[in-house]
């Protein structure tokens, strides 16, 4: 099955957190980091979900946000540092990729924010997600 979705990164769920309809699943990517995603109880079981299984973490390019270093005093769980390989600018949008330990993420953000951001290629960014737009798949 293709996707739309470019973002698209290994890992393997490390803890899954039931709730009564909700369960946080922790997933340690194939770089290194630790990733939240926040799915319903009934995918953690359509997906056999469970410390040990190899699964895909999916962000949508318009998911990701960027800031030029750690962010304190948010309720965003997941901050995945790397480095831009790539800005490409158009009218009011531009797509910024960006180099993180175990793969690429691609983001979708404003023309106006690269330009106050200072975003280059080569720039330090931390690549902001909330847990609740990381969606999972079996690897």
């Amino acid at each position: 099955m293709s996707l739309s979705i470019r973002n698209q990164l290994p890992g393997t769920v490390a803890s899954v957190t039931p709730g009564e309809v909700m369960a946080t699943v922790k997933v340690r990517l194939d770089g290194g980091q630790d990733l939240t995603a926040a799915v319903t109880l009934e995918a953690v079981e359509d997906l056999g979900l469970a410390a040990g299984s190899s699964v895909r973490a999916l962000i949508k390019s318009t998911e990701v946000s960027l800031a030029t270093g750690p962010v304190s005093g948010v309720s965003i769980r997941n901050q995945l540092p790397g480095t831009v390989t790539d800005v490409t600018t158009g009218g009011a949008m531009a797509r910024v990729k960006v180099d993180v330990a175990g793969g690429e993420l691609t983001s979708a953000i404003t023309r106006d924010a690269v330009t106050e951001l200072g975003l280059a290629t080569g720039s330090p960014v931390v690549a902001l997600i909330k847990a609740t737009e990381v969606s999972l798949s079996n690897a």
